[in-house]
């Protein structure tokens, strides 16, 4: 079975290894869109994979330290390209959830990065 949660966060970010001609290179903003799964077996008193509630109070955390931030200015992200964001995510929700298979991290509508592992 997988199990999937969503949200959305906005921050603000740069590109510093980008030419200083590259759109990215400069301060810009997204509202990024997270999506991650868990793989497991239901329990067999609970019925579930993991209960709601508690991602939901785990995600309030982690998104309180990324909402409305610039990116570059959190530990691990100062060059933070949408692979080094999922990448980020991964090692921060595979501590709480060890049957994590998947971060997806969309920037815009049309694309975004997953990632399986770190």
């Amino acid at each position: 079975m997988e199990l999937f949660f969503r949200f959305d966060f906005a921050a603000a970010r740069y590109l510093p290894r980008l030419p200083d001609s590259h759109r990215c290179s400069r301060l810009h903003g997204h509202t990024f869109q997270v999506e991650f799964a868990i793989r497991g077996q239901p329990g067999a008193d609970s019925g579930w994979l993991v209960d709601f509630d508690e991602v939901e109070a785990s995600i309030a955390q982690l998104k309180g330290d990324l909402d409305h931030h610039c990116l570059n200015e959190l530990a691990g992200l100062e060059n933070p390209t949408t692979e080094a964001l999922a990448a980020w995510l991964w090692r921060r929700l595979v501590t709480l959830y060890p049957g994590l298979h998947r971060v997806t991290v969309q920037e815009h509508p049309s694309r975004g990065v997953s990632c399986f592992g770190d």
